[in-house]
């Protein structure tokens, strides 16, 4: 089976422009590809996280990968899959986004020896001409075409930019600019970015003046990862799931896949772990509580591939250790200070909030009054309850809400 044949296995293909050439660039190893990530926080996060895999796969498989940061693309926003405009960043807002994806992503892509390629695209649109622009990419464009991308549709009921119009044309360029320079011949995205995508090829095509059939730019999209409801994956009630340990420790990241339903689980295998096609299809046979079983394979690999395999372990026997006997040493803690502390005492409520268990002060009111929230085992349901800073002991005590969602309480 070649590396095209597995991708389509593990449903992770959506769109592709022409797939027996495709199937040969990456079956032969000869496919340089690209995929762009534009830098709109500190962090990679779950959403950016089957794009990475991809491109270790292929890279595994021969293919030479690019890393596109968006570096110039994000000082005008990407309008797909927005209601609103997204918020303008100074340049170094954004380069210092760019130096932490990069270190993020050699995790995933071996960048030395020339096997890979991490580029900026603010390297060549900063320093393009309006006019020249203009006339030798704007000629190259339908604006009728470009009105009917998918892309766009959302924007135009509340009021499209022209700011944000112009991305597809920046896009375009960038796999333009990236097939000149390193003879980039496939683009790779979300579902979302096919117009997108389409355009940059076209623009090639042109450009070179060939016919449709020796177009040598190809496209291929990657199948969105939804959950059961066809809402998007990676976001919880406190915002989204980051690979910066940082910003989501190791532990809560492994719970967020610990923690996905069971009609989610076996397709997560299959599109985001390197595990064998012949095992995952054993164990699509698995239910009831093999369930279970599937999402500690599921939690673990995946945060192995984020964190490391010293992190994974941890995190997963403090998972088992909390179920098993309600406490952990690795256990994610919340830290309260001085200043949480008012009259020497600290509310309920605010423990839940500092410990991120809920994402309002109401929130954690309704969760108390529902009877979902225990101390050290104990539930209480009285919303005013306090503890004293000296109430607390030195190694800590276990917050829960629910089942699933738990926090060990530390005082300074």
């Amino acid at each position: 089976m070649g590396i095209y044949e597995e991708l389509v296995a593990r449903g992770l293909i959506a769109q592709v422009t022409d797939e027996e050439k495709i199937r040969k660039l990456i079956n032969n190893g000869e496919a340089t590809f690209y995929i762009g990530f534009d830098p709109t926080a500190d962090s990679l996060h779950v959403g950016h996280f089957m794009a990475l895999c991809l491109m270790k796969r292929l890279q595994m498989a021969g293919n030479k990968p690019i890393a596109l940061i968006g570096g110039g693309t994000a000082m005008v926003g990407d309008p797909s899959g927005r209601s609103d405009m997204r918020q303008m960043m100074t340049k170094e807002t954004i380069q210092h986004n760019c130096d932490c994806f990069k270190k993020q992503m050699s995790k995933f892509i071996d960048f030395s020896d020339g096997k890979a390629l991490m580029v900026n695209n603010a390297d060549w649109l900063l320093d393009l001409n309006y006019i020249e622009l203009l006339r030798d990419v704007g000629a190259c464009f339908s604006v009728n075409n470009m009105l009917r991308a998918e892309c766009y549709k959302q924007r135009m009921e509340k009021g499209l930019s022209f700011l944000e119009f112009n991305y597809m044309i920046m896009q375009s360029y960038d796999f333009y600019e990236l097939y000149r320079k390193y003879g980039c011949n496939l683009q790779f995205g979300g579902d979302d970015q096919w117009s997108n995508m389409l355009g940059g090829r076209e623009l090639i095509r042109r450009k070179l003046g060939l016919s449709e059939e020796d177009a040598k730019a190809q496209a291929m999209t990657i199948t969105l990862l939804l959950n059961s409801e066809g809402k998007k994956m990676g976001k919880t009630q406190s915002g989204a799931v980051w690979l910066d340990p940082n910003k989501t420790s190791p532990y809560d990241f492994y719970q967020y896949w610990r923690n996905v339903g069971d009609a989610d689980v076996l397709k997560c295998i299959r599109m985001l772990t390197f595990l064998p096609l012949e095992q995952i299809d054993e164990m699509d046979k698995w239910e009831g509580s093999q369930l279970n079983q599937a999402k500690e394979i599921l939690a673990y690999e995946l945060t192995k591939l984020v964190h490391g395999e010293e992190e994974a372990s941890k995190a997963q026997e403090s998972a088992r250790a909390l179920f098993s006997s309600g406490n952990a040493e690795d256990m994610p803690t919340a830290e309260l200070e001085d200043g949480d502390f008012k009259d020497g005492a600290v509310d309920l409520i605010s423990m839940l909030v500092k410990a991120e268990l809920v994402g309002t002060r109401s929130e954690g009111r309704r969760a108390i009054e529902q009877g979902g929230v225990t101390l050290d085992g104990e539930k209480i349901t009285d919303i005013h309850f306090t503890l004293k800073k000296e109430d607390i002991p030195e190694d800590g005590l276990v917050l829960k809400r629910g089942k699933k969602k738990f926090k060990k309480i530390i005082a300074k």
